[in-house]
């Protein structure tokens, strides 16, 4: 009969600052004493907590339908990308135009990073937006109609660590449209409460 015993041992001053235990089993014979032979190694790392930076425009919900959705990348600066990740911006008053074939995001502040130098950018310069070209011809069309434009919802970084910015096809709400969100959103948080 052999018997796996888990002995946890604390890992040296070598391990970056994270606390380590390694389980390190041991077979023992039966009967002929104990038979030492060192098993499998499992390190037990915490996992570093995944900071995700999400920046919304609250108010663009409440001023605009939003038709459909889209993710785009944008082109941003070493510094940029900085202050974002430190989660250093806002898309309040942000909105996207056509200049020729390309989509621009106008009004989004990307604050100055704090431990940059020289190479510095500007907090409210123009962005390039990243989409394809059929759903920037389909966006082109439909920014021709009236009462349509193209908001900024949302900010983050994804997985890979790539900020996104998400974009709504948005149309303007009457103040009675506005009024009634208002309602909808006070009912459905009394029947939260109810339940």
């Amino acid at each position: 009969m052999k018997l796996t015993l888990p002995v946890a041992v604390s890992v040296g001053a070598d391990c970056s600052g994270y606390e380590k235990f390694a389980y390190i089993c041991r077979n023992f014979n039966d009967g002929a004493g104990a038979d030492w032979r060192p098993g499998a190694i499992y390190l037990n790392m915490p996992k570093q907590k995944e900071h995700r930076v999400e920046i919304r425009n609250k108010r663009a919900s409440f001023d605009y339908e939003f038709l459909e959705t889209y993710e785009a990348g944008i082109v941003l600066v070493g510094t940029e990308i900085k202050s974002i990740r430190a989660g250093k911006a806002s898309l309040a008053d942000s909105f996207c135009y056509f200049v020729g074939n390309e989509l621009f995001v106008k009004g989004m502040n990307v604050s100055t990073y704090f431990w940059g130098s020289w190479g510095q950018h500007e907090p409210m310069r123009d962005r390039k937006l990243l989409l394809t070209k059929r759903e920037l011809r389909h966006l082109r069309q439909a920014v021709k109609e009236k009462g349509l434009t193209i908001i900024a919802t949302k900010l983050y970084i994804n997985e890979k660590g790539i900020a996104k910015l998400v974009i709504a096809l948005a149309k303007g709400k009457k103040v009675y449209d506005k009024r009634q969100s208002i309602k909808e959103k006070d009912i459905r948080r009394e029947m939260e409460r109810g339940e």
